[in-house]
């Protein structure tokens, strides 16, 4: 039943699959396991997160588990054919087209969750807005699910005072393993990569706007920096502003921000980030791209309604001329760079952020009972345990407390 754009690009995906497999060697030894204990047997899981091998292998990995499993994408320029065809040729039901846009898009959504799944992993709420709407019917068997992302758990917080949240739900983006190394050294390296690939230009000697500096704003900036760049840091948290300042990064507001930057990354979460008012003094040949999760940080719109002329100057890369001459250039129709204009993050960071999914996934079928229509923050000791299994297949082990020493710190006598 899977829906894909060629079923027969499906070995390109399957060496994609393979290759990053040996790579997540957490997510693989949680896989033996699962394969033996079945802790999904007999349930129906429905996973959107964009469509690529690091998913696909969590996907398959879902499915040893014993669990039905159908995946889609989170964004249709991150879907890779190839992949998608290979993840349904391993027996995932898999539904994805790159650039399905609009209804078509949303059609592969419903698709996903006509089987009435028990669980759900959501990438930016996709799932949870179609379950908690139009699609309300399909989710009658939710026993919960897990948002991967910053701005996904906003909604789903939102959702909760609201008193409309469908089921139980896992912040994964808040566990240590997702936002200490996923969203700072994850984003930080695969922005950079897809931006360099993309452009093909230099990094160093230019000056480099961070917009944002959460999590993923501290990968982004760090690796420009890294690289010879000059960073400015524009935020709206005035202890967040301090931290950049204190990391050596120039911090002020985007208007100011706006007419010195050549390269532009929006990581907030919010919309109207960047809009005409920016585009009016920016630099000619600026390089205009988002880290966030939708497409709204960068007012493409309104570029395009100020330019007498759009092209594609190159792949994935849009010019829009300016009436003065100036030419600003958006990378990814200014979607999730990292992934419309490349590979998502490295193999090793999503073995950690996939284990604490497939983790979640199981600890809220061993506590359905007792769980309450809210958003749930993962256990400790599944973020400790997925650190240990890192470190250890990194050739790596750290102290550990003796028993006096954890008396010292949780008592009071001393």
């Amino acid at each position: 039943m899977s829906i894909v754009k060629d079923q027969n690009l499906a070995p390109a995906g399957r060496r994609k699959i393979n290759w990053v497999r040996d790579f997540m060697p957490a997510l693989g030894g949680i896989e033996a396991r699962f394969e033996q204990e079945q802790p999904f047997a007999g349930l129906r899981v429905a996973v959107s997160v964009h469509l690529e091998a690091k998913t696909a292998n969590l996907g398959y990995v879902l499915a040893k588990g014993g669990a039905e499993v159908r995946l889609t994408g989170s964004n249709p320029l991150s879907t890779q054919d190839d992949v998608a065809a290979g993840l349904a040729d391993m027996g995932v039901e898999t539904f994805g087209i790159h650039g399905a846009m609009g209804e078509e898009y949303e059609n592969l959504l419903i698709e996903t969750l006509k089987f009435k799944p028990h669980l759900i992993v959501d990438d930016g709420g996709d799932l949870i807005h179609l379950l908690g709407g139009k699609c309300a019917d399909l989710g009658e068997h939710l026993i919960g699910g897990c948002e991967e992302t910053t701005t996904g758990i906003l909604r789903l917080k939102a959702r909760e005072r609201e008193g409309i949240l469908p089921c139980p739900m896992m912040a994964v983006n808040d566990a240590k393993a997702k936002h200490y190394y996923d969203n700072k050294y994850g984003t930080g390296q695969s922005v950079w990569d897809a931006i360099m690939h993309t452009a093909n230009l230099v990094v160093a000697g230019k000056t480099v706007v961070v917009a944002g500096y959460g999590w993923c704003g501290k990968g982004v900036a760090m690796r420009a920096a890294g690289m010879g760049a000059s960073v400015i840091v524009t935020e709206v948290d005035p202890f967040k502003a301090l931290d950049a300042t204190m990391n050596g990064f120039r911090v002020m507001p985007m208007d100011e921000a706006a007419r010195y930057g050549d390269i532009f990354v929006t990581v907030t979460g919010c919309k109207d980030v960047i809009t005409p008012k920016h585009f009016a003094v920016m630099k000619h040949n600026a390089i205009l791209t988002n880290a966030g999760h939708f497409d709204c940080e960068v007012d493409v719109a309104g570029l395009a309604a100020m330019a007498v002329k759009r092209e594609l100057r190159r792949d994935n890369i849009e010019g829009f001329t300016l009436p003065d001459g100036r030419v600003l250039n958006v990378i990814g129709e200014g979607r999730l760079v990292n992934l419309a204009a490349g590979n998502g993050h490295p193999a090793e960071i999503m073995d950690m952020s996939f284990s604490v999914q497939a983790l979640a996934l199981e600890w809220l079928v061993k506590h359905r009972d007792g769980l309450e229509k809210k958003v749930y923050q993962v256990p400790a000791e599944i973020d400790d345990a997925i650190g240990r299994v890192k470190l250890a297949a990194m050739g790596l082990s750290i102290d550990a407390l003796t028993p006096e020493q954890e008396e010292y710190l949780n008592g009071w006598k001393a």
